[in-house]
This record gives structure tokens, sequence and C-alpha cells, in this order.
């Protein structure tokens, strides 16, 4: 049948958005290539920087054969845990999914496995990186975003049997994406053990701080920028109107972004001060972290809650993080860049924060486009009752004993198998001229090593 030429229009102008929010997407590959790099020593930069190069093209491989389908590869045979088609693209697109509902959805795939770097960097193998970045992306991930994602997923609030008549509100992924990274992360971290030095005989932390905090702070601004691909564009489409309203997919995807500068900003802002109490001075990485806390937190309930709330979302994300980050200290847990407790804690709250604080309004412009006569549970301090809040605290519960039972023994085995971590004097020489062939930077000291061939002879 032909299609109206104001149809084609609405359409072309729903894909143009959805593109251009996958383009922002994918910026933040940059952002977390240089916030990871100024957050580790200068001899591990270059290996760092390849590794979240590694994870968008291998995710890119991975999530094309299997990834998309079984997030989103429904059909005749779809069941609640998995997709079982659309392996490789077949039969995309269709009249579900196009290829810019694919390219979108894998910028977000591969976000997730960079996530998982931060929190092994500076002493894990690379073949590893190899590994757990296709298993990741490819597998576990996927699975996630089919429970919460797909129409036919048991925990989707677009699921003809809502769980406990609610269904998990995660828009834009504090669980599927964030607290999935952080989980893989933590046992990725765990297993391996804290880097060589960061703890003294002891038990003391010893401070490793990053060598660059220009490209720190340049990495947070790149996240923050494709932030507003990643929430606002989870609609997918702008032109969706409203209802006997003048409002439309337009006004929530405006509403979104708000809600996700404030979350952010208020984060931040108490990190500031709360980091300045604890340590005494002004620190520009840790308000950085927490700022990006703040994001993570927002991404499951941007769409559903006032500003107002954002505010309070960014206020305890914040604390969130710090008191993490205090914990995992005293139990000698060692994460580079702190993925675990910003991506795993900071999520984990933006899910309960949603069951808490999500207005039943927003939830029908979000799941049934502002449809009249619609009845759904919302949030509990708005008056919503337990339903949603029940199904956030199972969809935290689920992700953590998923990830755990796939990423933990994948990562003890290749530990098991020796692959895993790199020798101490390696780690103490550095990966970049231990692994990669030189240094990132050209003026590194002058009495080491500058290159593969000088190190190998060194020791020998």
């Amino acid at each position: 049948m032909e299609v109206s030429w104001e149809q084609s229009v609405t359409d072309s102008i729903n894909t143009v958005y959805l593109l251009f929010s996958a383009y922002l997407v994918f910026v933040m590959q940059l952002g977390f290539a240089m916030l990871c790099a100024g957050s580790v020593r200068a001899k591990n930069a270059l290996n760092i920087m390849l590794t979240n190069v590694v994870d968008a093209v291998v995710g890119s491989i991975s999530y094309y054969l299997f990834g998309f389908a079984f997030a989103f590869g429904d059909g005749s045979n779809s069941n609640p845990f998995i997709g079982t088609n659309f392996f490789a693209l077949f039969n995309i697109p269709n009249t579900s999914y196009d290829y810019s509902f694919f390219l979108y959805q894998w910028a977000f795939a591969i976000a997730v496995a960079g996530i998982t770097s931060g929190s092994i960097a500076e002493r894990t193998q690379f073949t590893s990186y190899l590994i757990f970045s296709f298993f990741l992306t490819g597998f576990v991930y996927p699975i996630v975003a089919h429970w919460v994602w797909s129409s036919s997923g048991w925990l989707s609030p677009s699921s003809s049997d809502l769980l406990l008549g609610s269904g998990a509100i995660d828009f834009a992924g504090s669980g599927v994406v964030h607290l999935v990274g952080g989980i893989a992360g933590f046992w990725g971290s765990f297993i391996e053990g804290p880097r060589v030095g960061r703890f003294d005989a002891f038990g003391k932390p010893i401070q490793m701080r990053g060598h660059n905090a220009t490209l720190v702070v340049l990495g947070t601004f790149l996240l923050w920028f494709g932030w507003f691909g990643f929430n606002p564009g989870s609609f997918d489409k702008i032109l969706v109107a409203y209802p006997n309203t003048s409002q439309g997919n337009w006004t929530a995807v405006g509403r979104t972004a708000v809600t996700t500068t404030l979350a952010g900003s208020t984060a931040g802002l108490v990190t500031l001060f709360g980091r300045r109490l604890l340590v005494g001075h002004w620190d520009a990485l840790d308000v950085c972290n927490g700022l990006l806390g703040g994001f993570v937190a927002i991404t499951s309930g941007c769409s559903v809650v006032e500003p107002w709330a954002a505010i309070v979302c960014g206020f305890v994300a914040a604390w969130v993080l710090i008191g993490l980050n205090i914990l995992a200290l005293k139990l000698k847990f060692d994460d580079p860049l702190e993925a675990t407790q910003l991506h795993g804690g900071c999520g984990a709250w933006g899910l309960i924060f949603t069951g808490l604080f999500a207005k039943e309004e927003f939830v029908i412009q979000a799941y049934d486009s502002g449809e009249s006569g619609v009845v759904r549970p919302f949030g509990l301090f708005m008056g919503g009752g337990w339903g949603l809040i029940g199904a956030q605290a199972i969809e935290v519960l689920v992700i953590v004993g998923w990830v755990s039972l796939t990423m933990g023994p994948l990562f003890y085995g290749l530990h098991k198998l020796g692959i895993l971590r790199i020798s101490p004097e390696e780690e103490i020489a550095g990966l970049d001229i231990s692994r990669h062939g030189g240094y990132a930077y050209a003026h590194h000291e002058e009495d080491q090593p500058r290159f593969y061939a000088d190190y190998i002879r060194v020791q020998n």
C-alpha cells in the first residue's frame, strides 16, 4: 500500500531524530576513551585507549551477529527470556525495526563494554578484553535488554503480561546498561585483585591519581553531550502527538533533557562540597565522577519524573558514590575508574528512585503515547502504590544475579587459564611499553626504555 506524503515526512523526521541520537551516543565512546586515558597513569594511556577502540569494533560484530537478535528478535516463537530471530540483521528492515533502530541500540551495547573496561584497567591482558567484550556485548547485555526493552520481555512495561501489573521502568538503561556494566566490572576487578602498590603492607590505600586531568574533564563533557542522545533519544520517535493536548513526544524529549541536566549538575555540586569536607580541598576529578553518577542515576526515570525530582535523584546519587568509594577502600577493592561504584551503585539507585518518584501522567506519555483512559502504576511517593517499586527492585536483583552468573565464571575461567592479568613486572613497567610497543607520550622519562625492543633488552 502506498504511504501518504504526510506519513513519509513523519517517518523521515523520526528516522533522522533517531540517527542523530545514535551519533550522539556513539560520541560517548570518545568520552569514555578520554575519561579512561586521563584517569590512568601515563604508562598505561595507550593501552586503555586501545581497549576503548576494541570495545567498539568487537562489539559491532558481536552485536550484529547475535546481540540484536537476542535483544529484539521477536516473532511467532518469541519468549520472555531471549530473542530468537534477526540474527545478522536477517529480515531487517521490517514493520517493527529498521537499520536506524539497530544503529541506536548498537551504540548502547558498546557502551556497556566500555564501562567494564575501566574497572580492570592497568593490569589486564589484551586478549581478555577481546573475549569479555565479545561475550558481554553479544550475549550478556542483550538478554537483559530483551527482558526490559522488548515487547515480549518479562520485565517490560510494554509486555502484554505486566510484572506486578506494572513492569519495570528503565527508560534509557540505568539497569540495562549501567548496572550490567558495573557488575561485570566488579567481578573482573575482584577476581584480578588490586593493582601492584595500590595498598601497602598494612592495607592502607596508596593514591594512584590519573595522569591527565584535562582529558578527564574533556571526557566528562563529551559524555554529558552524548547523554542528550542517550536519554531523550530513547523515545525513538519525536513526531508523536498526545491526544487532547498540544503536547507530544517533542515536549517529553525536552523535559527529559532538562531532568538529565539537573540530576547530573546536582550530583556534581554535592560531590564538590562533600569531597571538600572529607579530603580538605576542591577536587575536579571527583566532581567529574559525581556528575556522571547523577547522569547514570537519572537514566532510568529521566522521562517519567518532574525536574524537581531529578534534583533529589542527583543529590542521593552523589552520596551513594561517595559512600561506595569509602567502602571500596575499606574492603581493598581497586577499580581505577570507580566504574563499579559509579555505574553499579548509582545505576541501582536510579532504578529505585524511579519506583519512588515516577509521575503517572509522564509514565503514560512515555509508554502509551499519552492515551486517554489508561491506568498505570507509578511512583510510591507520588501515590502510585507498590507495584512499580516492586518491579524496580526485582530488576536490580535479577540483573545482579544474571551478570554475576555469566561474567563471574568467565573472568574466573580467564584467570585460571592465566590469560586475565599481566605479570607484576609488566604491570610495574606499564602496559604501553610491555605490550603495545611504546609509550603514548614522546616525552616520557629519559631513564626508562622508550620502545618495546628497549624494554625486552632490559628484561633480558
